[in-house]
């Protein structure tokens, strides 16, 4: 009875803290943690292209959470590395602080010369590059902002093909760009900054380049959201600001909207966070969590939600990634743009909210036909665009994957005929995917959350923990040696890390306690979770975040909502 008390203690702690944090409309926004990446990226990009911007508190607030080792991570919690590090060292120099905050910059340059064996410029590219491999979607805007501080030679950054933003988009899965679908602005303007400062030596192609350089502007201006922050990201909106900047273009209206982005999301005490929020994302989890029980949910503005939710479905085709209509984005800003993983999250809490009417009806079957429209050749669903290539976050993934499986499973007995048919055979080929990419051991590798202490900053919990949940109560034939793997990945203290034998989180033991409870695991197991989680929260009262968020191209972050969301769904579910 004892242990029974502390479980329902610290699950009616936890899910009234979740309930807190809803904003006045009835949903929730979350809160990212701050990011030295971000940070740096963006004083960097203030200091270039609006010389009158207030730089300062981001600099001070990069001196006061350098690590103690004197690298920084991309959130306060994370380990350093060697691409932040390089981007808080470059940032103190493109705003002409280096001087004035001296001793961060040589603890700065200590860590780099044990990382990196010295400070020259051959050692530090390769650095970047061997820490990415073929993906240059980040590795190449780290190498340009090097760059244009002085700290390697324009040689050593790779030119990126900017020119073929200029063809049409139904060409790009065919091209096999060495950038992601989303790092289109990334691409072309970075891939101009190169070409401003080293022209390649060929006078054909120099011509090409020159020649397509007035459309592929247009193209970043076109795809700018109203907001000036291209997919709402920070990071991603200082590069292409710093690469127009670099080449003169400061008075660009695509630099003057950035500008505007940057300066409008500094927080209070200087920092940016990795993305404006993910409150789309945060909403549905948090629905979905509280769904199991009928007492916690009751407290629920459903129709606010519901009317809400509605009202983020994509209904036009997209202007960054030509989606179709009929998806939904991680947030409701213009910077969004419609996934795969946001998708099903939308698509499963209108079906928990209600009433199941036509104007759910509708939009379900235009999120159910987004979802069909995405899944690749191989039958797995991909982030973003169908067909794109096999870089990171544009390939299948079995998280995305297993995520739509559970969506397509909810709405089944309410589509068409015709509907109907296509998801059913999209659910086996979607099915035989997992079965192909299920590892030897029984786990599943996801694409879109990583742990900084796993082999390959991977995390098969996560992707193991969501395939199992999502193939609960099916009789799938491949949930006994995933329960296997997961049972066998448990810590000796009762807790779950990104992977076996690496440190316990609350976001990671809850999604595993999740899906023991989901897939009928072992009692044992749950039971020595669960009091993990009871005693790791103090019952509930103290809650802390880990860094689990893998953006892309190996960027962390953190939300404060995760831990919370996690564990109330999985204590909900094992109290049942």
């Amino acid at each position: 009875m004892s242990l029974r008390r502390d479980w329902d203690e610290t699950l009616q702690n936890l899910a009234g803290q979740l309930l807190a944090h809803r904003v006045s409309g009835g949903w929730w926004e979350g809160h990212l943690s701050s990011s030295a990446l971000s940070t740096a990226t963006a004083v960097s990009a203030l200091a270039l292209a609006s010389p009158d911007a207030a730089v300062q508190p981001g600099l001070d607030w990069l001196a006061a959470n350098q690590n103690a080792d004197g690298g920084w991570g991309d959130t306060v919690l994370s380990k350093s590395n060697i691409s932040t590090t390089l981007l808080c060292w470059c940032a103190f120099s493109l705003t002409g602080a280096a001087s004035r905050y001296s001793a961060a910059v040589s603890r700065a340059e200590d860590w780099l010369r044990r990382e990196a064996g010295g400070l020259d410029a051959d050692r530090l590219a390769a650095a970047i590059l061997r820490r990415y491999g073929n993906d240059r979607t980040f590795s190449v805007p780290i190498l340009t902002v090097m760059a244009i501080a002085g700290k390697v030679a324009w040689r050593h950054i790779p030119q990126l093909p900017f020119e073929l933003a200029a063809l049409p988009h139904q060409l790009f899965g065919w091209l096999r760009l060495p950038v992601v679908s989303y790092a289109l602005p990334a691409l072309i303007a970075i891939g101009q900054v190169r070409h401003h400062h080293r022209p390649t030596w060929n006078p054909l192609m120099r011509l090409a380049r020159r020649a397509v350089h007035p459309a592929t502007s247009r193209l970043l201006h076109e795809v700018q959201p109203s907001s000036g922050g291209y997919l709402e990201a920070t990071p991603l909106t200082s590069f292409v600001t710093i690469s127009l900047a670099s080449a003169g273009r400061q008075a660009d209206p695509v630099v003057e909207e950035a500008v505007g982005f940057l300066t409008r999301s500094m927080r209070d005490d200087g920092s940016w966070p990795i993305d404006t929020n993910l409150a789309t994302w945060v909403t549905t989890l948090s629905v979905n969590a509280l769904a199991a029980s009928a007492e916690l949910s009751a407290d629920l503005d459903r129709e606010a939600i519901r009317e809400w939710l509605l009202a983020q479905q994509y209904r036009e085709e997209h202007p960054y990634t030509h989606a179709a209509p009929g998806g939904w984005a991680w947030t409701p800003l213009p910077g969004g743009v419609p996934d795969a993983d946001d998708t099903p999250g939308a698509l499963l809490a209108l079906r928990h909210l209600g009433p199941i009417d036509a104007r759910s009806r509708m939009a379900a079957g235009l999120g159910v036909e987004w979802l069909l429209g995405l899944q690749n050749s191989d039958g797995g669903i991909p982030t973003f665009c169908r067909g794109w290539g096999k870089l990171p976050f544009d390939r299948s993934g079995a998280d995305l994957t297993a995520h739509a499986i559970a969506a397509w499973r909810a709405w089944l007995p309410d589509l068409d005929a015709g509907l109907k048919m296509r998801t059913s055979r999209a659910l086996d080929r979607a099915l035989a995917y997992l079965a192909r990419t299920q590892q030897s051991g029984g786990a599943w590798a996801p694409l879109w959350f990583g742990n900084e202490h796993a082999p390959g900053d991977g995390n098969p919990v996560y992707g193991t923990a969501r395939t199992l949940i999502a193939l609960a109560g099916s009789a799938s034939p491949l949930v006994p040696a995933a329960v296997n793997w997961m049972s066998a990945a448990q810590n000796a203290d009762g807790g779950w890390g990104g992977a076996p034998v690496t440190p316990s989180s609350l976001e990671e033991t809850a999604l595993a306690v999740q899906a023991l409870t989901a897939a009928g695991g072992p009692a044992a197991g749950i039971e020595r979770g669960v009091r993990w989680i009871v005693d790791a929260t103090d019952r509930g009262r103290r809650v802390q975040p880990s860094p689990i968020g893998l953006y892309f191209a190996r960027l962390w972050y953190f939300e404060t909502l995760y831990p919370l969301i996690f564990a109330t769904g999985a204590l909900i579910r094992a109290v049942k």
